[in-house]
Order: C-alpha cells, then sequence, then structure tokens
C-alpha cells in the first residue's frame, strides 16, 4: 500500500537526496536481491562485501534513482514483510537508527500484521484470503500512513463494518467508510471549568472555560456537506480562542482571530458561529474554544488553622443563581499531606454526608445530585492525626498549612457559557429527513479552593 501524503512529505524533508520509491514490481525486484534471495551463489561488491554486513533488519535497497533508505524487511516463514519509514529530517548523514520514530512504528505494524497473517500459512486458501483482507484492514490501522492500531489480529473482528475506499474522486481522504442507512447527526459539547480560589484580599481568583464540540455523523455518501451553528444566549460572553478540525470547509476569519488574550471589545466576534465540513466516518471534534464567563459556578471557602496537636477545618460553598442545581455528581475531596493517619474526627455537616477514605487520609465530602434552597452548604471540623507512615501522601507544595480543597462534578445538559447546538440550525444536503441529536455537559478539571490562612501557589500576582 501506498499513501501519496507520506510520499510527498520525504520530498518535502529529503529535498534533492531524495530516492522515490520504485514500481512495485522493481522494489520487489530490488528487495529480493538485496535479502539474497535471488542470485545468492553470485557475489556482488555493492551488496556482498564485508562492509555491507548488517545484523539489523534495516536495509539499503539499490533502485534505478539511487539508494533507497531505510527500508525495514525481514523473510519469516517463506512471506516478506517490508515497509518503507518516513525519515522526518536530512538523510545525509545518514541519522542514527534510534533516533528515528517511523522504524519502531513500521516494526510494529509488520509485527502486527506477521501475528494476523502467519497462524494460516500451512492453509494456501485462508492464507490467501487474509493476505485479500490486509489492505483493507490497513485503511483502519493505518488510514494516512501514521499507524494507529499495529494490534492487525483485534481488528479483523469489524472486517464486515471496514468498506473498501472507493474511487470516487470526490471522497476526501479522512472517509475511510461509507456508511448506509437513515442519516443521522450525534452532538456532544463538552465544557470544563478549571479554578483556582484563594478567598484572600491581594489574590486574584481565577477560572478558566474550555469547551470541545464533538461530532458523529453516520450519512451516505462519498462527500456529504453538514453545516452546524453554536448558538450563545442574549448578552452570554463569546467564544474565543477558537480552533477547528480540518474537515472545516470555511469559516470566518473574525471567528478564528477572536482570542483571550486581549481584553473583551466591542469588535470581538459574537457569531454566528456556523461551520460547514465534510464529516469524517468516525466521531472527531469539531472545534475547541475558551471563553471568559464571568463567575465561576460553586464559590468556596477553606479555613485550616493548627492549634497544638489538632486541626480546625470550615469549608463553605455557594453555588452561583446563575448555575442549574441539577448534578450526577457533586462532591469535595481534602487532602492531609504530610499527616499520619486521621486518628479523631469530629465533625459537622449542612447537607451531604462525609466519607474517611481507605487509608485515612482524605476526607470525602459527597454533597450529591442538588444543593439546599439556599444553594449554600458548609463543613466544620478537629481532627488529630497518628505517626506518619511511608504509605500516607505527601507532597513539597502542600507543607504547613498549605493545603487545599479539590471539587468535582459534572452538571448534564448546561454548559457555562450558555452554548447549544440548535437542531433546527443543523444543515445536511443529502435526500431523508436526519436525526438530529445533541447533548451539552460541564465538568469540573482542576478546580482548586486553596487555604485562605496558609500561603498557596498563585497563578498570577496582580501587578
Amino acid at each position: 500500500r501506498r499513501f501519496p501524503t507520506v510520499e510527498l512529505r520525504a520530498e518535502t524533508f529529503n529535498g534533492s537526496t531524495h530516492v522515490p520509491v520504485p514500481s512495485d514490481s522493481s522494489f520487489l525486484k530490488a528487495l529480493l536481491f538485496e535479502l539474497r534471495l535471488v542470485g545468492e551463489h553470485v557475489f556482488v561488491e555493492q551488496r556482498d562485501s564485508c562492509t555491507r554486513i548488517s545484523h539489523s533488519c534495516v536495509h539499503s535497497v539499490a533502485t534505478s534513482a539511487g539508494e533507497l533508505w531505510p527500508v525495514l524487511a525481514f523473510h519469516k516463514s517463506g512471506l516478506i514483510y517490508a515497509c518503507v519509514p518516513l525519515v522526518e529530517g536530512p538523510l545525509e548523514p545518514r541519522p542514527p537508527l534510534l533516533t528515528i520514530s517511523g522504524l519502531s512504528q513500521g516494526l510494529a505494524l509488520l509485527l502486527g500484521i506477521m501475528d494476523y497473517v502467519s497462524p494460516s500459512r500451512k492453509n494456501e486458501a485462508e492464507l490467501n484470503a487474509k493476505i485479500g483482507q490486509l489492505r483493507i484492514l490497513l485503511v483502519q490501522a493505518c488510514p494516512l500512513g501514521t499507524p494507529l492500531n499495529t494490534n492487525i489480529c483485534s481488528l479483523s473482528s469489524s472486517f464486515q463494518d471496514i468498506q473498501e475506499m472507493p474511487v470516487d474522486k470526490d471522497q476526501p481522504a479522512w472517509r475511510s467508510s461509507s456508511y448506509k442507512g437513515r442519516p443521522q447527526v450525534n452532538v456532544c459539547i463538552t465544557e470544563k471549568v478549571k479554578c483556582m480560589q484563594y478567598d484572600q484580599r491581594d489574590v486574584v481568583d481565577t477560572w478558566q472555560v474550555y469547551g470541545t464540540v464533538n461530532c458523529k455523523c453516520d450519512i451516505e455518501g462519498s462527500a456529504p456537506n453538514v453545516t452546524l451553528s453554536l448558538s450563545l444566549p442574549t448578552n452570554a460572553p463569546p467564544l474565543q480562542d477558537i480552533v477547528v478540525h480540518h474537515c472545516v470547509t470555511s469559516v470566518d476569519p473574525a471567528m478564528l482571530l477572536s482570542t483571550s488574550a486581549e481584553p473583551l471589545h466591542d469588535s470581538v466576534y459574537n457569531g454566528p458561529y456556523k461551520f460547514p465540513f465534510i464529516p469524517p466516518s468516525d466521531s472527531f471534534n469539531l472545534c475547541y474554544y475558551t471563553s471568559q464567563v464571568p463567575v465561576p459556578p460553586i464559590l468556596g471557602c477553606y479555613q485550616l488553622v493548627e492549634e497544638g496537636s489538632q486541626i480546625k477545618i470550615t469549608v463553605n460553598l455557594k453555588l452561583h443563581e446563575s448555575i442549574k442545581n441539577s448534578f450526577e455528581y457533586c462532591e469535595a475531596r481534602i487532602p492531609f499531606f504530610n499527616r499520619g493517619p486521621i486518628a479523631q474526627l469530629e465533625y459537622k455537616v449542612s447537607y451531604g454526608q462525609l466519607d474517611l477514605s481507605r487509608e485515612k487520609s482524605l476526607l470525602v465530602w459527597v454533597i450529591g445530585q442538588k444543593f439546599p434552597k439556599s444553594l449554600e452548604v458548609s463543613l466544620t471540623g478537629t481532627l488529630s492525626f497518628g505517626t506518619v507512615g511511608k504509605e500516607h501522601p505527601t507532597d513539597y507544595v502542600c507543607t504547613g498549612n498549605t493545603a487545599y480543597v479539590k471539587l468535582y462534578f459534572r452538571i448534564p445538559d448546561f454548559t457555562l457559557t450558555g452554548c447549544y447546538v440548535d437542531q433546527h440550525s443543523v444543515q445536511i444536503f443529502v435526500p431523508g429527513k436526519p436525526k438530529i441529536t445533541s447533548s451539552r455537559e460541564l465538568i469540573s478539571s482542576d478546580y482548586y479552593i486553596w487555604n485562605s490562612k496558609a500561603p498557596a501557589p498563585m497563578v498570577y500576582k496582580p501587578l
């Protein structure tokens, strides 16, 4: 199998020293000669000289255009397994083999092919059938010349789902298979919120939102056209730092120039966020974005004070009124680093329940699926610790009273930006009424509330 994209990259990397891969018949003839499978009784200095003795399976094959190197090839049980890896850099002088990542990738792929083919080598009919399937399996294992899955045996079970690539010249390379059936599009917007809260007058709290729009389009045709639009509520902060998938055919340049590095101003791009694209066969991320939302979803305050041999903690959390009060899960984890196991614990929670981890070094406050009507919850407690052991957690940053609470939550059918997909705006230019499904979710990611009674690592300090 040949990959024109890889050959073009090789020509770009190698420049004037580039040696093209010859035709299949010429390459086979030269490879058999190099492996001494033809003309083995004839001494050829270029091949049989003492300077050419090699114990590796990396060869230099003589072609009419010059020496083709590196060629990875070995002879096993009557079959030759060979590939020509891409060297991402100049070939003169020849780089050390260990620095060429394509060699290890190519070897893994060849060994995967050998594991797939070799069990059938004694049955000629079965062997021919497997070799006939190889080209189709490589579409999935190595779609554009880069091995994605070298375990060929794991792909054979899904052989019925893989289609031979049609000869339709309009079909893009990223559509490796075709679909038959009712057209349907599934879109999921996932927003992750990162947060650092300090509850200190001279330190600014920070939070960021990162969004991903994932699509799965089951549509007939070699190059179906789809247009999807992202919508925002009125007066919502605009989407910024937008990065689109390579299958998107065109976007407004102003959309891509909107960046969070600059303060928001009147000229910022506010939409509509339209994405026309030719979808790949599998699930893919249509775009990524950020947004400067005005408030974090949960505001918190954590105080840890050491009094003699005991520690007193206070945690207050408040859900902002603009946030949907319906969680799949919500919990606060309070670790205690560089201390022994928790020997005594007295606590009071206004809502939810408090659990102690098995190793007795972590408190897990399970708030549940809803905040109370007041949208505020609190935890107070007094702890004492035993002797420090090797099995208990340590941390070089969190020493003394420097400590944090980390929040974990997921809110289904909600985004912090308000971003959503209007199902009626999805356009598919194919016959039949498509089925459109969309979903949203907000997930916490590195959501920290630091002890306000001790210094904490800062993301940045005000000038």
